[in-house]
């Protein structure tokens, strides 16, 4: 018997430009606010974003991700449901909050937050368990049509690489950049990335 596909696709969405990502200062607990740039990125895009029907729209709970959300048209309606979900928070950086890799690697040679230890903070595999939370909790609105989730660069890569089924340190092989927009569907029975980081 073949499995049944869920009809539904998944649009992913990164926030918009802070001071902080344009640094390159790693971000999770800290609420920051968007740039100019960053608001001018998530409204970027709405006009995208428009042609969708969404059933769902689930952001962090972050600022940075609910006003993304906002500025690109992704707000409640009496069609589509509008959520928080704490699972989406980017990766908790420990004690690398607000450090740059450049910082951390002056003491730590090579580092990276996919391969070596984050201290007081979640491990690769913490986080995918989230990505996989998050996943197991959208598929039934798939079979409804399609969800928008608004979070932060590394939290999103690693739910790409479980949605492939793909182990979550395989993010480190993706790219999303602020303001992004990547979809995710199916062809056939099999996951698949239909789009990767589309600029606003």
């Amino acid at each position: 018997m073949t499995a049944q596909v869920p009809p539904g696709r998944v649009v992913l969405l990164r926030h918009g430009e802070t001071e902080w990502s344009r640094l390159g200062r790693h971000t999770g607990r800290t609420d920051v606010e968007l740039t100019a740039e960053g608001e001018r990125q998530a409204a970027g895009q709405a006009a995208r974003l428009s042609t969708w029907s969404f059933r769902l729209v689930a952001t962090s709970p972050r600022a940075r991700a609910r006003r993304t959300a906002d500025l690109a048209g992704l707000v409640a309606t009496p069609e589509t449901e509008r959520e928080s979900w704490d699972d989406l928070v980017e990766w908790d950086y420990g004690g690398y909050e607000g450090i740059t890799t450049a910082t951390i690697r002056e003491t730590v040679p090579g580092w990276t937050v996919w391969t070596a230890p984050v201290p007081g903070g979640e491990t690769v595999e913490q986080v995918g368990a989230r990505a996989d939370a998050v996943l197991g909790r959208l598929r039934p609105w798939l079979r409804r049509g399609d969800v928008a989730l608004v979070g932060h660069g590394h939290m999103l890569r690693v739910l790409v690489a479980r949605w492939l089924g793909l182990p979550p340190r395989a993010g480190a092989y993706l790219v999303l950049a602020a303001g992004g927009l990547s979809v995710l569907g199916h062809e056939h029975e099999a996951p698949v990335v239909e789009a990767l980081n589309l600029p606003a």
